[in-house]
Protein backbone atom coordinates (compact mmCIF):
# COMPACT_ATOMS: atom_id res chain seq x y z
CA UNK A 1 0.00 0.00 0.00
CA UNK A 2 2.98 2.32 0.58
CA UNK A 3 2.85 3.11 -3.45
CA UNK A 4 -0.63 4.32 -2.93
CA UNK A 5 0.94 6.95 -0.29
CA UNK A 6 3.65 7.67 -2.65
CA UNK A 7 1.02 8.41 -5.48
CA UNK A 8 -0.97 10.53 -2.84
CA UNK A 9 1.85 12.75 -1.75
CA UNK A 10 2.87 12.80 -5.30
CA UNK A 11 -0.34 14.29 -5.98
CA UNK A 12 0.04 16.75 -3.17
CA UNK A 13 2.95 18.15 -3.79
CA UNK A 14 1.74 19.04 -7.43
CA UNK A 15 -1.09 20.81 -5.53
CA UNK A 16 1.87 22.52 -3.49
CA UNK A 17 3.26 23.39 -6.92
CA UNK A 18 -0.13 24.41 -8.46
CA UNK A 19 -1.34 26.50 -5.65
CA UNK A 20 2.22 28.68 -5.79
CA UNK A 21 0.76 30.60 -8.72
CA UNK A 22 -2.62 31.76 -6.88
CA UNK A 23 -3.25 35.44 -5.37
CA UNK A 24 -2.83 34.33 -1.44
CA UNK A 25 -6.67 35.19 -0.90
CA UNK A 26 -7.53 33.03 -3.36
CA UNK A 27 -5.80 30.38 -1.54
CA UNK A 28 -7.96 31.53 1.51
CA UNK A 29 -10.83 32.11 0.25
CA UNK A 30 -14.12 30.54 1.59
CA UNK A 31 -15.65 27.63 -0.50
CA UNK A 32 -18.51 25.17 -0.17
CA UNK A 33 -17.93 22.41 1.10
CA UNK A 34 -14.89 20.47 1.93
CA UNK A 35 -12.87 22.07 4.93
CA UNK A 36 -13.66 25.37 3.41
CA UNK A 37 -10.82 26.55 1.97
CA UNK A 38 -8.18 25.16 -0.61
CA UNK A 39 -6.02 26.21 2.46
CA UNK A 40 -7.46 24.08 5.26
CA UNK A 41 -8.17 21.27 2.72
CA UNK A 42 -4.55 20.57 2.41
CA UNK A 43 -3.91 21.05 6.43
CA UNK A 44 -7.10 18.73 6.90
CA UNK A 45 -5.47 16.51 4.85
CA UNK A 46 -2.23 16.40 6.52
CA UNK A 47 -3.75 16.71 9.55
CA UNK A 48 -5.58 13.33 9.30
CA UNK A 49 -2.55 11.23 8.09
CA UNK A 50 -0.44 12.41 11.36
CA UNK A 51 -3.17 12.01 13.49
CA UNK A 52 -3.79 8.18 12.41
CA UNK A 53 -0.28 7.60 11.86
CA UNK A 54 0.80 8.19 15.74
CA UNK A 55 -2.29 6.07 16.80
CA UNK A 56 -0.66 3.13 14.73
CA UNK A 57 2.53 3.48 15.94
CA UNK A 58 1.79 4.51 19.46
CA UNK A 59 4.39 7.48 19.66
CA UNK A 60 2.71 10.77 20.73
CA UNK A 61 4.68 12.21 17.66
CA UNK A 62 3.78 15.60 17.75
CA UNK A 63 4.32 18.82 15.16
CA UNK A 64 5.21 22.00 17.73
CA UNK A 65 4.47 24.52 14.53
CA UNK A 66 1.23 23.37 13.96
CA UNK A 67 -0.68 26.19 15.33
CA UNK A 68 1.75 28.32 13.57
CA UNK A 69 0.72 27.36 9.88
CA UNK A 70 0.04 30.16 7.82
CA UNK A 71 1.50 30.08 4.42
CA UNK A 72 1.47 27.36 1.90
CA UNK A 73 4.97 26.83 2.89
CA UNK A 74 4.37 26.65 5.91
CA UNK A 75 1.69 23.31 4.76
CA UNK A 76 4.97 22.18 2.82
CA UNK A 77 7.22 21.64 5.68
CA UNK A 78 4.32 20.26 7.81
CA UNK A 79 4.00 17.53 4.87
CA UNK A 80 7.35 16.92 4.51
CA UNK A 81 7.12 16.08 8.40
CA UNK A 82 4.12 14.25 8.61
CA UNK A 83 5.25 12.21 5.10
CA UNK A 84 8.77 10.66 7.51
CA UNK A 85 6.08 9.85 10.10
CA UNK A 86 3.98 8.16 7.62
CA UNK A 87 6.95 6.22 6.22
CA UNK A 88 8.71 5.71 9.00
CA UNK A 89 5.45 3.69 10.41
CA UNK A 90 4.95 1.69 6.52
CA UNK A 91 8.72 0.78 6.89
CA UNK A 92 8.15 -1.46 10.15
CA UNK A 93 4.87 -3.39 8.36
CA UNK A 94 4.90 -6.40 7.90
CA UNK A 95 2.88 -9.67 7.23
CA UNK A 96 -0.07 -9.98 10.14
CA UNK A 97 0.30 -6.40 10.88
CA UNK A 98 -3.03 -5.47 9.01
CA UNK A 99 -5.14 -7.11 11.05
CA UNK A 100 -3.87 -5.75 14.36
CA UNK A 101 -6.53 -3.45 15.72
CA UNK A 102 -6.58 -0.15 17.23
CA UNK A 103 -9.40 1.36 19.49
CA UNK A 104 -10.22 4.81 19.29
CA UNK A 105 -12.56 6.86 21.69
CA UNK A 106 -14.63 9.50 19.45
CA UNK A 107 -15.36 12.82 20.96
CA UNK A 108 -18.97 11.58 22.27
CA UNK A 109 -16.90 8.62 24.19
CA UNK A 110 -17.78 5.93 22.50
CA UNK A 111 -15.01 3.12 21.30
CA UNK A 112 -14.29 2.12 18.00
CA UNK A 113 -11.98 -0.57 16.99
CA UNK A 114 -10.10 -0.74 13.55
CA UNK A 115 -7.69 -2.83 11.89
CA UNK A 116 -4.51 -1.54 10.34
CA UNK A 117 -5.74 -2.30 7.22
CA UNK A 118 -8.89 -0.42 7.72
CA UNK A 119 -7.11 2.75 9.06
CA UNK A 120 -4.34 2.86 6.02
CA UNK A 121 -7.10 2.18 3.68
CA UNK A 122 -9.22 5.39 5.34
CA UNK A 123 -5.78 7.56 4.58
CA UNK A 124 -5.50 6.73 1.29
CA UNK A 125 -9.56 7.27 -0.10
CA UNK A 126 -9.48 10.46 2.66
CA UNK A 127 -6.79 12.43 0.79
CA UNK A 128 -8.19 11.15 -2.94
CA UNK A 129 -11.54 12.43 -1.86
CA UNK A 130 -9.96 16.01 -0.66
CA UNK A 131 -7.98 16.00 -3.67
CA UNK A 132 -11.04 16.03 -5.76
CA UNK A 133 -12.35 18.52 -3.42
CA UNK A 134 -9.81 20.86 -4.60
CA UNK A 135 -10.29 19.83 -8.22
CA UNK A 136 -13.87 20.91 -8.40
CA UNK A 137 -12.46 24.60 -6.99
CA UNK A 138 -9.81 24.85 -9.09
CA UNK A 139 -12.77 24.48 -11.99
CA UNK A 140 -14.71 27.09 -10.18
CA UNK A 141 -12.18 29.92 -10.23
CA UNK A 142 -11.14 28.68 -14.22
CA UNK A 143 -8.18 26.96 -13.71
CA UNK A 144 -6.97 23.41 -14.86
CA UNK A 145 -6.79 20.97 -12.01
CA UNK A 146 -3.88 19.09 -10.57
CA UNK A 147 -4.22 15.41 -13.04
CA UNK A 148 -4.94 12.85 -10.10
CA UNK A 149 -4.52 10.03 -12.88
CA UNK A 150 -3.11 6.90 -11.35
CA UNK A 151 -1.73 5.20 -14.99
CA UNK A 152 -0.77 8.25 -16.31
CA UNK A 153 1.81 8.68 -13.19
CA UNK A 154 3.09 4.93 -13.92
CA UNK A 155 1.81 3.29 -10.72
CA UNK A 156 0.37 0.03 -10.69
Amino acid sequence: MIDLFLYNWQVRDDWFEWCKSLPEEELHAERKGGMGSLFQNLVHIIDCELLWMKDLIKDPVTYEPREMISTLEDIIVYSDFTKDVTQHALSTWNDGIENRSIQITSRNGKVHSFTYEKVIKHLITHEVHHIGQLSVWAREIGRKPVSSDLIARGYE
